[in-house]
Order: C-alpha cells, then sequence, then structure tokens
C-alpha cells in the first residue's frame, strides 16, 4: 500500500472515530439532561409535599393550639398548667385545666384522623416535653420526663390514645430546665416552668417517585 493510501486510510478511520464519539457525547448528554429534569420535577414535588403537611397543621382546634412564628411549630394554649416543686402528680393540675387537657388531646386525635382522610400518607409527630424551672435540682431532667408521661397516662386513663391512629408519632421527653421554649423570666422562682409543653410537627417522612 502506496504512502498517499495509507495516509487517506489513516484519516477516513479516524473521522469514523471522531463521527461515533461525538453521538456518544451526544447521547450522554441527552441523557444527563433527562435525568436531571426528572431529579428536578421529582424534588418540586418534595417541596410541594412539605408545603402541604405545614399547611394541614393549620387545621387543627385553634380554640386549644396555637401556631408559634418563632419556633415555628403549634402548640398549647390558653392551658395553666404547673406542678408542685419537685413533683410529678397530674393532680397537682387544676381540675378545669385538666378538663382542657381532655379537650385539647381529643382534638389532637380528631385533626389526625381528619389528616388521615385528606392526605392518607401523611406522618406527625407529637411531642410532650416536659420541663422543670431552674433551681438546681439534681433529677430535673428524669422529674420533668416524668411529667410528660403524667400527662400521656393522664390522656389514656380517659380512652385517648395515638398509636392506633397510624399516622402519629409519640415522643414523650424531658428537657429538665434546658430547652429553649420556656417562660420568662427563667429563674428558680418562676414555677411556670414547672410543667408540660405540647409540640405537634409534620413529618415529611420518605418520597417516592
Amino acid at each position: 500500500m502506496s504512502r498517499k493510501k495509507r495516509e487517506e486510510s489513516f484519516w477516513t478511520g479516524y473521522s469514523d472515530l471522531m463521527t461515533n464519539l461525538f453521538f456518544v457525547m451526544l447521547m450522554l448528554f441527552v441523557l444527563a439532561i433527562a435525568l436531571l429534569h426528572k431529579r428536578v420535577v421529582a424534588t418540586q414535588e418534595q417541596l410541594d409535599r412539605i408545603e402541604e403537611l405545614n399547611q394541614s397543621i393549620e387545621k387543627i382546634d385553634q380554640k386549644y393550639f396555637e401556631y408559634d412564628s418563632l419556633y415555628k411549630r403549634h402548640t398549647l394554649k390558653d392551658i395553666q398548667v404547673s406542678f408542685r416543686t419537685n413533683s410529678s402528680d397530674i393532680n397537682d393540675i387544676d381540675q378545669s385545666q385538666l378538663d382542657k387537657l381532655d379537650s385539647a388531646g381529643r382534638a389532637i386525635v380528631t385533626f389526625m384522623q381528619n389528616a388521615k382522610s385528606s392526605i392518607p400518607d401523611a406522618q406527625y409527630l407529637l411531642i410532650i416535653e416536659g420541663q422543670s424551672s431552674k433551681d438546681g435540682y439534681v433529677r430535673n431532667y428524669e422529674l420533668s420526663y416524668e411529667r410528660a408521661l403524667a400527662l400521656i397516662t393522664y390522656w389514656k386513663g380517659n380512652g385517648i390514645e395515638f398509636d392506633s391512629l397510624g399516622n402519629c408519632e409519640v415522643l414523650i421527653a424531658g428537657s429538665g430546665q434546658s430547652s429553649r421554649f420556656r417562660l420568662e423570666p427563667d429563674n428558680g422562682g418562676n414555677k411556670k416552668n414547672q410543667r408540660f409543653v405540647i409540640h405537634i410537627i409534620p413529618k415529611p417522612g420518605t418520597f417516592e417517585k
């Protein structure tokens, strides 16, 4: 084979190779764009889902709950809860306030049932957070947990349960004197922090396409 023919054969092969590489790169580019678009769509659906869950909590009974913009959560309102010092006895709380707590518990159940009908896969976290005053008591963490547990026990004794609802996870917690969600002045003399706080928080959960 002459040198000229070898050169022509080389450049022909080189041209075919570059053409094939171009089409391969083009296909990879198209595939990457398609996958990126699919991911963007999925992300938007996830954001819409989160927004739907956040708005759903607004339907809870406003008589017993209000939205706290500072902490971005719904909490119990207009119910005075205060235990005696070093006590977790639910009977420390005035009966009129216990009656309100009973109604608030039933309002949570009603909300969860309605949410399950309108948003079947919605999930919520119900946090009962016990607290204590800043009095230096060595069992403040244990005591605050016992106060939160006292409410759950009180509700159960009145037929109010959340486990069977399917869309409500209950978390019983004791923050002692360390929680940020406290009443001022936050000192040992403020007995109003000898209480529990109820939080209801939407849970986005697992997203599936």
